[in-house]
């Protein structure tokens, strides 16, 4: 317990911001690249939305890929926090299929095949599966080593949608309920059971 208290971590989980493949409509995963204008814009929003929640975030943890990296650190420097680079939340990686509109990947078949096999991965890639457990994992690491606290969590849409859907109804196939929107912040707790306290919060985001 970091300080030794029996409550349950308060997740606050924060999508990053917009990248140029989320306008292209392009399924990323693993590939780095930056934020766009907007989405610097939709960190320094969610910096301050996340500075004024109390109690104060006491951690920020992120995938190390730039656009979560470039998001966390704009959320940690008001808080006066050193961004934890966490492996584990990085994007579902789908190998050869990076760079793939989602609506290639819907004639494809991919949405399909991984619907139906939990351990079907494209070449290259990763299973629906493998990505679910990793960042679930995470998630309940870093809820347990911050017990009592509030502490951010930086990732990726597909992945986060993966982990909620696991953890909230035991069911990954039901990962596209939980789209986030790019800069969005969610509450999640995991403890007596998880449950979401808030959903894919866009109001810092209004202009």
């Amino acid at each position: 317990m970091a300080n030794g208290s029996d409550d349950p971590a308060r997740l606050l989980i924060v999508r990053h911001g917009q990248i140029e493949a989320n306008l292209r409509r392009i399924w990323h995963g693993s590939t780095d690249s930056g934020l766009t204008d907007l989405g610097r814009q939709q960190a320094q929003r969610a910096a301050e939305r996340l500075a004024a929640h109390r109690p104060a975030p006491t951690a920020v943890y992120a995938s190390p890929l730039e656009r979560c990296r470039s998001t966390a650190l704009t959320i940690a420097e008001p808080l006066g926090l050193e961004v934890r680079p966490e492996p584990a939340l990085v994007e579902y990686g789908i190998g050869e299929l990076e760079g793939v509109s989602y609506q290639a990947l819907l004639d494809d078949g991919f949405f399909r095949r991984m619907h139906a096999d939990p351990a079907y991965a494209p070449p290259g890639g990763e299973s629906r599966e493998a990505v679910t457990e990793r960042v679930s994992a995470a998630l309940a690491r870093i809820a347990r080593e911050h017990r009592g606290e509030s502490v951010v969590a930086v990732g990726h849409g597909a992945a986060i949608g993966l982990a909620l859907a696991w953890l909230l109804q035991g069911d990954a196939t039901e990962w596209q309920r939980y789209h986030l929107h790019n800069g969005s912040v969610s509450e999640l707790v995991l403890e007596p059971v998880p449950r979401l306290l808030s959903f894919d919060d866009t109001e810092h985001l209004q202009d």
